[in-house]
């Protein structure tokens, strides 16, 4: 059964572009091997942090939204957890995510007709 996720990580500000570009590649190329589909990759940009992580005030945030079974997570925050170039990562169950435009905008329908 796949289930969607969202994951949200944080690299550290003084990368190249061209090491941003090769670290996304390479978690992404990550969860394809353990069976993820419908990769979606955003990179958010530089950002200021909400507060200092390993005394960095800024970071680089990139969005990572993808279907799977759930048994690449655990190896996916471990491998990032090793990394040098992660200063943070969050990992989050999505339920019902939009995949089409259209399914997207009536979701946003419904949420607004229904706030809770």
């Amino acid at each position: 059964m796949s289930v969607s996720y969202e994951m949200m990580y944080i690299l550290r500000p003084d990368l190249s572009e061209e090491r941003v570009e090769q670290e996304i590649q390479k978690y992404r190329d990550f969860i394809t091997e353990y069976g993820a589909e419908e990769i979606e990759i955003q990179n958010r940009g530089k950002r200021r942090l909400a507060y200092p992580i390993q005394k960095y005030q800024n970071g680089i945030y990139i969005q990572m939204n993808y279907n799977a079974s759930g048994k690449q997570v655990a190896p996916l925050e471990k491998a990032m957890g090793l990394s040098d170039e992660v200063i943070r990562y969050l990992t989050m169950k999505v339920k019902n995510r939009p995949t089409t435009p259209e399914e997207t905008s009536t979701a946003e329908e419904e949420s607004q007709q229904n706030p809770n």
